[in-house]
């Protein structure tokens, strides 16, 4: 195994290249970050030949100007390949991709070129109604009824680009009005630092499985001044959690599932559930109903995700 400060004194970074057809890049990006990526740059290509030998099939000839993307992922280490693949399984199925979407992968050493400051420079804000999530080193000032969450990107999921992370913010300005609030799989912490930012009075717990997770969240709510308002903890919701008015599940469809009748009892106003398909709404309606969730649920969609307010 390589280490990072091989080759004299220069650092050395990971580099994971995967070749991914076009609609698999979303997914792809989320798997690798999912994976331990620092970053992500993604590159569309157009294949311009054939490529066939006389020894495969007419199946496997990749036909020209199919559009194919290259997903570069960049770690401090190197990669656990076998968590790799598995993240790359999980986001797969849970976009509803074939596996043969993901063709190749390659891991090459990258020397210390800065491209973490380049790409630093290329990450902007994001507005999300009267949030702007932006990085720690931008210039962006609040102004107005403006709140700027400041979250540094890398190991955990919910930088604010994602479709997930703008529904649930969108419903945190929508429907929250203090009181209490527990996010449940907070990742970056970025939905519970909102609260906390508009309501410094609230009652804001935020809890993840991944003790890496918490870590960055508390840092990021460290960030933004509210370090002392979240409660942070490693773990998820239980028989015996506190219950809120406001509850946050931005998971996975499967994930909502299992916990779904825990979620409910744990909400004593609005649950708000999203990282959701909208090829998975039903399954999560019907599940709801099965719980005994009579009343009409509103789902709020952004692409091809959606939010259930329930």
């Amino acid at each position: 195994m390589s280490s990072k400060y091989d080759h004299g004194s220069a650092r050395l970074w990971y580099a994971l290249d995967v070749d991914i057809d076009y609609a698999a890049r979303e997914a792809v990006e989320y798997a690798l970050m999912e994976a331990g990526a620092l970053g992500t740059e993604t590159n569309d290509v157009r294949q311009t030949s054939v490529c066939r030998s006389a020894s495969e099939p007419d199946d496997r000839v990749n036909l020209i100007g199919q559009p194919l993307s290259r997903v570069t992922a960049y770690f401090d280490q190197t990669p656990d390949r076998e968590l790799v693949r598995t993240e790359l399984a999980n986001a797969l199925r849970l976009y509803d991709l074939p596996s043969s979407s993901v063709r190749e992968m390659d891991f090459r050493e990258v020397a210390d070129e800065d491209w973490l400051g380049e790409w630093k420079k290329n990450w902007q804000p994001v507005k999300t109604g009267r949030f702007i999530v932006a990085p720690p080193w931008s210039e962006i000032r609040e102004a107005g009824d403006q709140v700027v969450i400041r979250i540094e990107p890398g190991m955990a999921f919910g930088t604010g680009t994602h479709e997930t992370t703008r529904l649930c913010l969108t419903a945190i300005e929508q429907y929250f009005d203090g009181g209490s609030l527990l996010d449940v799989g907070t990742g970056t912490g970025i939905l519970a630092i909102a609260a906390a930012k508009v309501f410094p009075d609230a009652k804001v717990e935020a809890c993840d499985t991944d003790p890496d997770a918490v870590a960055i969240a508390r840092e990021n709510a460290r960030l933004n001044g509210v370090d002392g308002k979240i409660a942070f903890r490693v773990g998820t919701v239980e028989q015996a959690t506190a219950s809120a008015n406001m509850v946050f599940a931005n998971l996975t469809a499967d994930v909502i599932l299992s916990l779904l009748p825990t979620l409910l009892g744990a909400t004593c106003g609005r649950l708000i559930l999203s990282g959701i398909l909208d090829s998975q709404a039903e399954a999560v309606n019907a599940r709801l109903r099965e719980c005994g969730v009579t009343g009409p649920s509103e789902i709020v969609q952004d692409g091809e995700w959606v939010a259930i307010v329930v």
